[in-house]
């Protein structure tokens, strides 16, 4: 969540990739594969208030899936835990089969060892993925949300009361179909999602979506507004037992 404003975001002088935001010892780099990159992992405390070792970074590309940012994947923001690696990896490979023709962009996540991550307030082990909204263009073909410096990397995007940013908007049924797919495959991996973070404005539009219903009986949301507005991304916080220190 790159540089917010309170309420409807204002973005502070800190860009996306603050300095605070170091490079840290490959494994395998960006593009060096299609597999997460495994290891050793332990997550500590909250998401909030947390940190994790051994962490592995997301894939840098898919068939169906790219990162928000190739700038951010090698500065090290694209990391997360083992388990979670393989269950957003697995629900892309589901969605690769279900809905081909649609483009899903990944945000940011945390770093390699966790800890604070500015300039969010969670993503702090390894257990915190941001999903940037699929989007339709005017044809009402599925294309990737725009990210790039200029509007933070896809953060500083707004859209309106009727899901619409200019040409684009946003796809709800493609949000469901994923939010599914991630719940599916968490629990092949023996974790959940703990709840997601979505503007509470856009919630009806979901669950009125294809196969929103079950996204409604099966998955937990925020249902108060968060510190910022959460409308050109979701926040997924996911669940597992974690290793004592």
């Amino acid at each position: 969540m790159p540089g917010w404003r309170h309420g409807r975001r204002r973005r502070s002088t800190r860009g996306a990739h603050a300095a605070t935001a170091r490079p840290h010892a490959r494994r395998r780099g960006p593009g060096d594969g299609d597999a997460a990159v495994r290891g050793r992992e332990r997550l500590l405390r909250h998401p909030a208030n947390g940190r994790l070792e051994g962490g592995v970074r997301l894939p840098a590309k898919g068939d169906n899936f790219a990162p928000y940012s190739e700038l951010g994947v090698r500065l090290g923001r694209t990391y997360v835990h083992e388990r979670v690696a393989r269950t957003v990896t697995a629900a892309y490979a589901a969605l690769a089969a279900l809905r081909p023709e649609t483009v899903y962009v990944y945000g940011e996540t945390g770093l390699a060892q966790g800890g604070r991550f500015e300039p969010h307030r969670t993503h702090r082990n390894g257990l915190s993925v941001d999903f940037m909204v699929p989007v339709l263009d005017a044809q009402g073909r599925s294309v990737p949300l725009p990210t790039a410096a200029g509007n933070r990397f896809g953060y500083d995007l707004e859209f309106d009361a009727q899901a619409r940013a200019g040409e684009l908007r946003i796809d709800f049924d493609a949000i469901a179909a994923h939010l599914l797919a991630l719940h599916a495959a968490a629990a092949e991996e023996g974790i959940r999602i703990g709840r997601v973070i979505f503007d509470p404005a856009y919630l009806p539009r979901l669950f009125a979506a294809e196969r929103g219903e079950a996204v409604r009986r099966r998955i937990a949301f925020m249902q108060r507004p968060a510190w910022v507005r959460h409308d050109e991304h979701y926040h997924v916080d996911f669940e597992l037992a974690c290793r004592p220190p």
